[in-house]
């Protein structure tokens, strides 16, 4: 199923790279120039960044010139090896603490509360015990929106409404205090990362978490939307620079030319991906494995 779910959403980053990485070799004895510009734009157009971009340009211009690479095949090994090389996996066996906290950020119309509202469905189907902390408290709707996926799902929802976020999360932590879960999603209010005021109160938020459990909270996830190309990495930066992310969530692939993200987020910032949406039914959000994520990719080769 993951094969098959992340082939269809990378579908059109995939066959645009792989056409034009397959046209760099045209059987000339020298190397073309004019098919590796054609690819190094489409790799930028595909969002891969200019740094992964030129990494990968630089080892095929090396081996083609050695000789190393003057099939199609040889040239998608190469390829495979260089974005492989940047994709990080999380380890899983680290996440022992119980309950295991995931504090979730992200600017506004990313799919947050779909996001964890899925992920508490995916949880819940692996057999775990879990509360979502409804942290959204200037937006009923994003409240509303919670309390059907936990219904839906048999999560426990926590919410108030009328409380500022860090009290919500201070008492909600003290319900996990007398009743046993396994994860504690906690939702956030969307913000723009240049809003100095809201982005403090995460910090805040965090804080607050910490101080209730021991180094809580175990995850910081940001999540970013596929589509948003490199503002999705300054929204990253502001982020990451105030709350020490751990790891991203990737939503909206399918649908979107931009999948390089994937391998741009981790170059940039060596912290991994922890999920990716592919679509809006309830199942689709995956856990990002680095394997299956290039095997899909290459669709097969």
């Amino acid at each position: 199923m993951f094969i098959d779910k992340i082939k269809e959403s990378l579908k059109k980053t995939s066959e645009k790279f792989i056409n034009s990485l397959s046209e760099v070799i045209t059987g000339k004895a020298v190397l073309d120039v004019e098919k590796i510009e054609m690819l190094e734009t489409i790799m930028l157009q595909s969002d891969f960044g200019i740094e992964i971009t030129e990494k990968l340009i630089d080892k095929i211009k090396i081996e083609l010139k050695s000789e190393k690479v003057r099939n199609n095949n040889a040239l998608i090994q190469t390829a495979k090896n260089v974005l492989n090389s940047v994709l990080l996996t999380a380890d899983e066996d680290k996440f022992v603490a119980k309950p295991h906290i995931v504090l979730v950020v992200g600017v506004n119309g990313v799919g947050k509360t779909t996001t964890i509202g899925k992920l508490a469905n995916m949880l819940i189907k692996e057999g775990k015990k879990v509360m979502i902390v409804a942290g959204d408290t200037f937006r009923a709707a994003a409240n509303e929106q919670l309390e059907i996926w936990a219904k839906r799902s048999g999560a426990y929802i926590f919410s108030a409404l009328s409380k500022d976020p860090a009290s919500v999360a201070f008492d909600a932590l003290e319900k996990t205090k007398t009743e046993f879960f396994d994860y504690v999603l906690i939702d956030t209010a969307g913000r723009l990362h240049n809003k100095k005021n809201l982005m403090e109160e995460l910090l805040k938020i965090k804080n607050v978490i910490n101080k209730q459990i021991k180094d809580a909270p175990h995850e910081v996830l940001l999540i970013i939307d596929a589509n948003n190309g490199q503002n999705a990495l300054r929204q990253a930066e502001e982020f990451d620079s105030l709350l020490k992310l751990t790891g991203f969530i990737v939503t909206k692939l399918d649908g979107t030319a931009k999948g390089g993200i994937i391998f741009n987020i981790c170059q940039k910032f060596n912290i991994p991906i922890r999920y990716i949406g592919v679509g809006e039914g309830n199942e689709d959000i995956l856990k990002f494995k680095s394997d299956d994520f290039i095997d899909s990719f290459f669709m097969g080769y």
